[in-house]
């Protein structure tokens, strides 16, 4: 018996191209009943403000060949029969090596991800003219212990105040999950090294005004009650669910970009969903329409960086997939390297 599938019809810079789908009714979210063909036809409503944030990037695809619920793979480089619609770009990884990385400049190309069971898309924070130099500085609020979304959306505009001081305008999304993404266009000037020290910088000047609120602790035990900022989401190949991109969460939420006025009058995060979304964007359009407009620079968070290590604060932890880094400090859990010790 062959299986199902069906034929559907992709508006697109090139004109109209036709992507096939394979297991159109199958439920991608269980729990919410959201099949992929509906996924498919999200991906077609929201392609513009999409592609705006995640096209021209080298991307990961995250994919769940049995749902949500199932497990799931990552796809960096492009798969054995893709179409010739779905471009690539080399990047450099952390270890040194060289490879091709997928990269989605149109709304088929996103259908086509789809087929593939794609559910979150992990965007570089860089483009591929130059995928070394990010164009996008970019800061996770990870609410921690007993803390939640309620807690980040309190701390963010306190950073957005920071950021504006740096001279960066910040731009703010839920993740789809508890926390939010706050988002600042720069110019690609510098390396992803610099623009984590940038982060880091940033952070800890948070911190300082917001001690009770607010940690850059890397050791989830030193954490407490506080929103933590995670500095390591800045370093290359590190990626969040980029903005429109759904979760893989039972709801189908989706990180979805806001106006700052809405933050601040208070949203909840679970309302945005798969289903929900393009609704939303066709009512209020999209809040993010002008991000890249004003990019700015980082030169006064580096200025900052810099004046942070003459006081005596360094390197932070790097992820333990990292080769170790110069001038980072131990990677051993601090009560574990007490109790050796």
């Amino acid at each position: 018996m062959a299986s199902e599938r069906i034929t559907l019809t992709v508006p697109g810079p090139h004109g109209d191209r036709e992507v096939g789908l394979s297991s159109p009714s199958r439920a991608l979210w269980p729990e919410a009943g959201i099949t992929k063909r509906e996924l498919a036809e999200y991906f077609i409503a929201v392609a513009d403000p999409f592609l705006a944030a995640n096209g021209d990037r080298p991307v990961s695809l995250e994919r769940f060949p049995d749902g949500v619920d199932g497990e799931r793979f990552y796809s960096k480089n492009p798969p054995k029969g893709a179409p010739d619609f779905v471009e690539t770009v080399t990047v450099t990884y952390n270890s040194g090596r060289r490879h091709p990385q997928l990269v989605l400049t149109e709304p088929a190309a996103v259908v086509w991800a789809a087929q593939m069971n794609t559910v979150v898309f992990h965007p570089w924070a860089s483009r591929t003219a130059d995928t070394d130099r990010p164009v996008e500085l970019r800061i996770d609020l990870d609410p921690h212990g007993a803390t939640d979304f309620d807690d980040a959306a309190a701390v963010a505009p306190e950073l957005r105040g920071v950021l504006r001081e740096a001279g960066l305008e910040p731009w703010v999304k839920t993740s789809g999950n508890r926390g939010l993404h706050v988002f600042c266009p720069i110019e690609p000037t510098h390396e992803f090294l610099d623009v984590r020290h940038a982060v880091i910088a940033l952070a800890r000047e948070l911190e300082r005004r917001l001690p009770e609120r607010v940690t850059t602790a890397w050791w989830k035990e030193e954490r407490g009650d506080r929103v933590f900022v995670d500095f390591n989401q800045a370093n290359r190949d590190r990626t969040m669910a980029g903005a429109y991109s759904p979760r893989a969460l039972p709801a189908a939420t989706v990180s979805t970009p806001l106006s700052w006025d809405e933050l601040e009058a208070g949203v909840d995060p679970s309302a945005f969903t798969v289903r929900s979304t393009p609704e939303r964007l066709e009512r209020h359009g999209d809040p993010w329409a002008d991000f890249a407009a004003r990019p700015g620079r980082i030169d006064t968070l580096l200025a900052w960086w810099e004046r942070d290590l003459e006081a005596g604060f360094g390197e932070l932890p790097f992820p333990p997939d990292f080769p170790k880094m110069p001038g980072e400090p131990s990677r051993v859990q601090p009560s574990r390297a007490k109790k050796d010790g």
